[in-house]
């Protein structure tokens, strides 16, 4: 009969034993949001052994659990037919090597052109773990940095994901271009980051503030060349704006970064000190920075696998520009 509510019953396994029903049941359901689970389960929408729990109990073998599915809700996320260079794919998920200029997902001021866009156009199941305007999204980069980030297909793919990055178990390694010089050749850089005091973009070095969180960042130069630096960076934690900030505390922020090196092209001469009609040349519009490479246990195999994206084409001519200065 239409309007009748769906149920759905689970006999919890070993492997879920002390999981909050809350995330097994988001795992165990495509097509809802934690949060939509979560609203569910509050509204006495779930039963265990019989009763009504709260989101936050913990399982226990054996236990039987009926869900009420909830009424299905529309995706607030438009396809566009925007091309992806995907580097991997398989039942679970999906990796892309995005590109400068995206933003990962709607916000104000920047509607369409998304990787979220992109993905809804081009696979009909994301996981939703993150909402509905965030299909996919495990982690995220910066809407001015290129390279590998990792798109969940199904809820339980996702929860396994952002578990490993939660851990620090991903091990992530990016390429910079340095605006300056960093004397060691390899470093740990360990300093919190909280809000900037007075710029809302920004994000600063603030020792026992609110909003800091521990940071560290490990760098090692590959090369230099007069006042810049090409740097490899392993970040060992996540904060925004992370790697920015570090090598701008260090004295080397990231080349033609807007918020944190105070330029937003690089011209020839910026690189060369060449004054004449070459040195007018501009070679790069966005920070010089690249997530090149990432390692990860596959979620089904437990394989460790390894993903990378080539440089790009306008760090690539800062870099053949250097060499050639």
């Amino acid at each position: 009969m239409a309007g009748e509510p769906v149920c759905r019953d689970f006999v919890v396994p070993e492997s879920a034993v002390g999981q909050r029903i809350d995330l097994f049941l988001t795992q165990a359901s495509d097509g809802f949001s934690r949060s939509q689970i979560t609203q569910a389960i509050q509204a006495d929408g779930a039963t265990l052994d019989g009763r009504t729990v709260r989101p936050s109990v913990k399982l226990k073998a054996g236990q039987k659990i009926r869900f009420r599915v909830p009424e299905p809700v529309s995706d607030d996320t438009i396809g566009e037919n925007i091309p992806l260079d995907i580097l991997y794919e398989d039942d679970g998920f999906v990796v892309v090597n995005k590109p400068p200029g995206m933003v990962v997902h709607p916000a104000r001021g920047n509607w369409t052109g998304t990787l979220t866009s992109a993905l809804a156009f081009r696979f009909q199941a994301l996981s939703d773990v993150g909402g509905p305007t965030r299909p996919g999204i495990v982690h995220r980069l910066d809407r001015d940095t290129s390279g590998v980030i990792v798109v969940a297909k199904t809820n339980a793919v996702h929860m396994n994901l952002a578990d490993q990055f939660a851990n620090r178990t991903v091990e992530k390694e990016y390429f910079a271009i340095a605006a300056g010089k960093l004397d060691r050749d390899r470093d740990i850089i360990d300093a919190p980051i909280g809000r900037h005091p007075y710029q809302r973009d920004k994000m600063a070095i603030r020792e026992n503030h609110t909003t800091s969180k521990t940071a560290s960042t490990f760098y090692e130069v590959i090369s230099r060349h007069g006042r810049f630096t090409q740097v490899r960076v392993l970040p060992k934690t996540g904060r925004t704006h992370q790697i920015r900030v570090h090598l701008s505390h260090a004295g080397a922020p990231v080349l033609c970064d807007r918020l944190y090196a105070g330029h937003a092209e690089v011209t020839v001469a910026m690189l060369t000190g060449v004054r004449d009609e070459t040195g007018k040349r501009v070679v790069l519009e966005r920070q010089a920075l690249h997530a090149k490479r990432l390692t990860l246990t596959h979620p089904q195999s437990g394989k460790s696998m390894t993903f990378e994206a080539p440089l790009p084409d306008d760090i690539r001519r800062v870099i053949e520009v250097l060499s050639s200065s």
